[in-house]
């Protein structure tokens, strides 16, 4: 199929999610996005790496902005091909898989790149895959370990939705296995046995006890959270357990780095006796660098409407690399990976418009 990307975005958005990728199925629509690159924008280097698609103007300017989206979405769940209709709050709306997480984003990205007649910056476009599933097979984790210059910039935007508002940095997450041991007995004879779920009553309590950190970074309130969000233990109805678990997981504010949000966890278990902390998985947070000139502009663009990003997302590969980055897209976070999955029209032409004014020349 052939992507208009100058045509309105949101019926731009439309084509791309009537183009299935569910996540390692990007192909199909990395073609698609590849070929209207190449054929509808001037001035851009295009590369294609696996199913990433890459672009990039090499005018001199003295700054460049990156513009990154992931191409994958969930599973379907039914709600294939797009719809259009009317929400009784917003308007005209465009429902099915992808708009919200991210193809109202990519859409956006792509519209801006072929419509804008004078960039004010250098423009990079990054189209990658593998977001949606495990962080070893995610696309902008390949670039950035194989193609690092392509990642360069002097800030990132990352269409992840956002309801049309500038969400900077993100928090941290770490995944924690608290386990607890006793010994095994007979559950006629109970009192011979040292029952390990009934030692995890004192884990449960700091969890539920726990008091979650506020922080304030460059404007932007970042609300911690520490959560049990799996727990297990017996085996068999009738044996008292010698080992149970509880899996927490610390949404911790990036002014901790994962160092720090280990210690802090780990501390809170220390003193139980028979108990063991193990980290299952970790991965830092991103500062929201508001203060950077090329993010503060944007913000500007925006008519100063921002706030924390709540969750992780790969702005903090961005900030890994000390590039200062924000969340930028159309739809309601809370609707992504749902069936019912939407975006109001209002918004994908909104964050078009503020990226336009944003990406363009002075006078332009």
């Amino acid at each position: 199929m052939t992507l208009r990307l100058n045509s309105d975005p949101v019926e731009l958005t439309q084509a791309l999610v009537d183009v299935p990728s569910e996540s390692g199925q990007e192909a199909a629509l990395a073609d698609a996005v590849e070929e209207a690159l190449r054929e509808q924008t001037s001035g851009f280097a295009i590369e294609r790496r696996g199913n990433c698609v890459l672009a990039r103007t090499n005018a001199g300017r003295s700054r460049r902005v990156l513009l990154a989206g992931h191409l994958d979405t969930v599973p379907s769940a039914g709600n294939l091909p797009a719809r259009r209709f009317v929400d009784p709050e917003h308007g005209p709306a465009l429902a099915g898989l992808g708009t919200v997480d991210m193809k109202s984003g990519c859409a956006v990205f792509l519209h801006v790149a072929a419509t804008i007649a004078d960039l004010g910056p250098d423009l990079t476009l990054i189209f990658y895959d593998n977001e949606e599933v495990a962080a070893d097979r995610n696309g902008l984790g390949h670039l950035a370990r194989d193609v690092p210059q392509w990642l360069e910039a002097d800030v990132a935007i990352l269409g992840e939705p956002t309801a049309g508002l500038i969400e900077a940095g993100c928090q941290g997450t770490l995944r924690a296995r608290v386990a607890t041991s006793g010994r095994r007995a007979h559950s006629a004879r109970s009192w011979l046995g040292d029952d390990a779920i009934h030692r995890l009553a004192p884990v449960l309590a700091i969890l539920s006890e726990h008091q979650a950190r506020e922080v304030d970074i460059d404007g932007c309130v970042y609300r911690e959270g520490l959560s049990a969000t799996r727990i297990g233990g017996g085996v068999a109805g009738n044996v008292i357990p010698d080992e149970a678990w509880v899996e927490v997981n610390f949404r911790f504010a990036p002014d901790r780095d994962v160092d720090q949000a280990v210690a802090y966890v780990r501390g809170l278990f220390d003193q139980l006796p028979q108990t063991r902390f193990e980290v299952v998985d970790a991965a830092p947070g991103a500062l929201p660098g508001l203060a950077h000139p090329a993010a503060a502009e944007l913000v500007e663009a925006a008519s100063g409407k921002f706030r924390a990003k709540y969750g992780w997302t790969d702005v903090s590969r961005f900030a890994a690399l000390g590039i200062p980055s924000v969340n930028f897209g159309p739809g309601d976070p809370n609707l992504a990976h749902t069936k019912e999955e939407w975006a109001p029209e209002s918004q994908i032409h909104e964050v078009a418009d503020v990226l336009s004014r944003y990406l363009a020349a002075p006078g332009v």
